[in-house]
């Protein structure tokens, strides 16, 4: 009896949290915007805008997020791409594209400068090397559609945000690539609360590193990328600038407008991410050892319980499975990955709980990361936390 009212009120609590966050989820994501309900705007009105990246080894996939970058339909723009001591085929793809359409700016850098992570330190470079009274930051690997700035920069001006954080989408190709990227999307909705951006009055923010789009004039405002010289989350912390700095910020679902593959397997995407998950919680082991405490409690402790318990444990464990399956559900199909990946979630939330695990260990162990062929060590690296 005891213990069966320990989890009783156990799951009652949980069941309560995830009502909340259902609720809050249920508010939220409707109330984002699609820039695919937003009319392009017209060719005579366009601002000019400069895409900005960082490209390191990136050979593999540097060629057709490229080609995607070069057959834009939008009339003023260029692409400054920034080679960060690439030791691959980056410079010659970089080079003979640049031959071929004068809109592409490679950049190069063969070293750099103590108090930087390479890739802030490129982005500062590639924005120093910029004209465009808008600027766009994305990565090697993003795809765009061909309208995306005609879309984008008519969302801006319609709610007059200097600030664009653009939800896009996965590309997933394994089992094991859909049921982790499933609940990563679901993890980052319900974590960040990108829809608080578009709020003058919340503290929240958002900035995902597929799309971010400044004017130039708010970017400068907020000091550039030299206050994110050694973040290593440099894509969700100059949101977090950006609020901060009064710069009206705004998040919005791209679709198929931005999309990436993100890592290739499973495998590639923990071992891709050990730089960035201890990063996330600012290299605080409590935090770290909280969050995972929390995603066992949230995702797979109900589901667990389900089968042994009865009366109103039961019920509480059910409302605590139904929740996130509905959620995952939505999330599946804004992937336009099956539905049935949603009952996957335990499985995601047991792989993202031992990708911070992993990331807080490996860092810990070695006393800082290597990212992009360079050590950092721990101490600097807590110390340009913004």
């Amino acid at each position: 009896m005891h213990w069966h009212l320990l989890w009783t009120i156990l799951l009652g609590a949980i069941a309560a949290l995830w009502i909340a966050e259902a609720y809050d989820l249920a508010r939220g994501v409707p109330s984002l915007a699609s820039i695919d309900d937003v009319p392009p705007i017209a060719n005579e009105r366009c601002p000019s805008v400069s895409i900005l990246f960082a490209a390191r080894d990136e050979a593999e996939k540097l060629p057709h997020a490229l080609e995607t970058l070069l057959s834009l339909a939008y009339p003023n723009y260029e692409v400054i791409a920034v080679d960060d001591r690439s030791i691959d085929a980056t410079s010659a793809i970089l080079a003979e594209a640049a031959g071929r359409d004068a809109r592409l700016k490679p950049v190069r850098v063969d070293s750099l400068p103590l108090g930087w992570l390479g890739k802030p330190h490129a982005l500062q470079k590639a924005y120093e090397n910029s004209n465009g009274e808008w600027l766009v930051f994305t990565d090697a690997d993003v795809h765009f559609a061909p309208d995306l700035l005609q879309r984008t920069i008519a969302l801006a001006e319609a709610k007059k945000w200097e600030h664009v954080t653009l939800l896009g989408r996965a590309k997933m190709f394994t089992f094991g690539e859909k049921i982790a990227m499933t609940f990563f999307g679901l993890a980052l909705v319900a974590g960040t609360r990108p829809w608080s951006a578009n709020d003058t009055r919340s503290q929240g923010y958002s900035g995902v590193g597929a799309f971010q789009m400044l004017r130039r004039g708010a970017y400068e405002r907020m000091g550039t990328h030299q206050r994110l010289a050694m973040e290593v989350i440099d894509d969700m912390k100059l949101g977090k600038l950006a609020k901060e700095a009064g710069v009206r910020s705004g998040a919005a679902k791209a679709g198929n407008a931005v999309s990436v593959h993100w890592h290739a397997g499973v495998r590639n995407m923990i071992h891709g991410t050990t730089k960035n998950f201890f990063a996330a919680s600012g290299y605080r082991i409590p935090v770290t050892l909280l969050q995972i405490f929390g995603l066992l409690v949230m995702f797979d402790a109900p589901v667990a319980a389900l089968p042994f318990v009865h009366g109103w444990a039961r019920i509480f464990a059910a409302i605590a499975v139904a929740l996130p399956l509905a959620a995952a559900a939505g999330v599946a199909n804004e992937f336009r990955a099956p539905i049935a990946y949603a009952i996957t979630f335990p499985i995601g939330a047991l792989i993202f709980a031992w990708m911070l695990a992993r990331s807080m260990i490996v860092t810990l162990w070695q006393g800082g990361i290597v990212w992009r062929g360079t050590f950092y060590p721990l101490d600097e690296l807590r110390r340009g936390v913004v």
